[in-house]
């Protein structure tokens, strides 16, 4: 089994706190699960965060709705989310 480092949003200090509280805000107050495995490493948090927004929250997004549900779909199925 891979250890992978997390930080659990109670244990969250500094900036991280500050992005564990906006993360509750935008989804209605609960925090997802990616975000624990984000949090130890900012840099890669800003990167992934950049990518995210880049393919699925502009305007002019290179995918479309039907390739982001399919994404969506797989990503989910591949770390075992709910149904």
């Amino acid at each position: 089994m891979a250890r992978i480092l997390t930080v659990a949003p109670e244990a969250a200090r500094g900036p991280r706190r500050l992005l564990v509280r906006q993360a509750r805000r935008e989804y209605g107050g609960g925090v997802p699960g990616m975000l624990n495995v984000l949090l130890p490493d900012l840099q890669l948090a800003a990167a992934v965060s950049w990518l995210y927004q880049h393919l699925h929250l502009r305007r002019r997004s290179p995918l479309t709705r039907l390739q982001r549900e399919m994404l969506a779909t797989v990503v989910n199925g591949r770390v075992g989310g709910a149904p």
